[in-house]
C-alpha cells in the first residue's frame, strides 16, 4: 500500500504531521511518501505541481494532500500555487468531489463535480474589454457524476437532489436531463430538483431535510461551504476527490491560515477525517476509518484545540488522539 502526501503550505505540513501518525497506527505496513505541491513546490521546482509529485502520485494507490496558498506567489505572477491544485484534480480526473456534513440532527452528503465547469472552461478578453469565462459540460460528465450520486444515496437513505439553475443555464436543462434520464435506473432513489438559490436557502433553514445533493463545480463549491458553516466550519470539513478506478485524492476544506502556521495552533480535524475517508473511499479499510473517525471524535470532546473552546496545540490533539486511536485498535 503506496500513499503519497502533499503536506501544501501554511498548517498543511503541522496537520499533515497528525494523519501522518495516525496512519503509522492504523497501516503500519504502509509506503508513505511526501512530495511538494503549491506554493512550497514552487519555490523548490519553479512549478505548482512538478512532474516528480505528479508521477508520485499516479503511482500510488491514495493521495492525501493539505491546503495550498501563499501570498508570495500570485496569478499575476503567472505561479499561483493553486493551479496545482487543479491541474492535479484534473491530471487525476478525481471529477467527483464528496462533502460529507455532519452535526446534530444533519446528515448529508454534497456530490460536487469537480474537473468541469467555470472553473475549467474557456476563458480570456475580448478586443473591447469584456471579460468572460464559460461554463461546459458534456453530457457524459454529468452522467458520471450522477451514476456515483445515485449508488451513494442508494447506500444511505435513498434520497437524491440534483441542483442547477435550469430556469436560466443552458448547462443547467441538459443537467436536469441527463439526472431524469437515468433516475428509472434507481427506482429506490427518491430524485427532486431545486434551482440553486432555492437549495441555499433550504440549507440554511433546514439542512436535515437534505440526503445526497448532486450538483456542478461552481454550485458545489459554494453549498459545500454553506453545509460546512452549518456543521462545525470549514477547519473540521472534510472531503475525496474520487475518480473512476484510478488514484483518488483526499483533503481538508480549510484554507493554508498563514496567521497562524507554525504556532502549533492549528486543528487538525479536518485532516484527520479526510485520511479516515481516505482510508474508506481510497484503501477500501472501513474499520480503520471508523477507528480514526471515532477517535477524532473523541479527542475534539475531551482535548479540543483553541477554535472549538479548549487549549490543545495541534501537537497535544495529535498525543491524545494517538491515546485514543491506539486503545481502540488493541480491542
Amino acid at each position: 500500500m503506496r500513499i503519497v502526501c502533499l503536506p501544501g503550505d501554511g498548517i498543511g505540513p503541522e496537520v499533515m504531521a497528525q494523519a501522518v501518525r495516525a496512519l503509522a497506527v492504523l497501516v503500519p505496513d504502509a509506503e508513505i511518501e511526501e512530495q511538494p505541491l503549491g506554493g512550497r513546490a514552487i519555490a523548490t521546482h519553479g512549478d505548482p505541481l512538478p512532474p516528480v509529485t505528479l508521477e508520485a502520485c499516479r503511482g500510488a494507490d491514495a493521495v492525501l494532500m493539505g491546503a495550498v496558498g501563499s501570498d508570495r506567489y500570485t496569478w499575476q505572477d503567472g505561479l499561483n500555487p493553486e493551479d496545482g491544485l487543479f491541474r492535479l484534480r484534473r491530471e487525476l480526473d478525481v471529477y467527483a468531489n464528496l462533502r460529507p456534513a455532519t452535526a446534530d440532527g444533519i446528515d448529508l452528503l454534497i456530490v460536487r463535480e469537480l474537473v468541469g465547469g467555470l472553473y475549467f472552461g474557456t476563458r480570456g478578453v475580448d478586443p473591447d474589454g469584456t471579460v468572460f469565462d464559460r461554463m461546459e459540460y458534456h453530457p457524459d460528465q454529468v452522467e458520471r457524476l450522477a451514476r456515483r450520486a445515485f449508488a451513494l444515496a442508494r447506500q444511505r437513505r435513498g434520497r437524491l437532489t440534483s441542483v442547477d439553475k435550469a430556469n436560466v443555464l443552458a448547462t443547467s436543462r441538459m443537467w436536469r436531463g441527463v439526472v431524469d434520464g437515468l433516475a428509472p435506473e434507481y427506482p429506490d432513489v427518491a430524485v427532486d430538483h431545486l434551482l440553486v438559490d432555492t437549495a441555499a436557502m433550504r440549507l440554511v433553514e433546514n439542512a436535515a431535510a437534505f440526503d445526497v445533493i448532486v450538483t456542478e463545480n461552481t454550485f458545489g463549491d459554494i453549498l459545500s461551504d454553506i453545509a460546512a458553516a452549518l456543521t462545525g466550519g470549514l477547519g473540521v470539513a472534510a472531503s475525496a476527490c474520487l475518480g473512476d478506478g484510478g488514484v483518488d485524492l483526499f483533503e481538508p476544506v480549510h484554507g493554508t491560515a498563514p496567521d497562524i502556521a507554525g504556532s502549533d495552533r492549528a486543528n487538525p480535524t479536518a485532516m484527520l477525517l479526510s485520511a479516515a475517508l481516505m482510508l474508506r473511499y481510497g484503501l477500501g479499510l472501513p474499520h480503520e476509518a471508523s477507528a480514526l473517525e471515532a477517535a477524532v471524535a473523541g479527542t475534539r470532546a475531551a482535548s479540543p484545540t483553541g477554535d472549538e473552546g479548549g487549549a490543545a496545540g495541534t501537537r497535544a490533539f495529535g498525543d491524545h488522539l494517538l491515546t485514543v486511536l491506539t486503545g481502540l485498535v488493541q480491542t
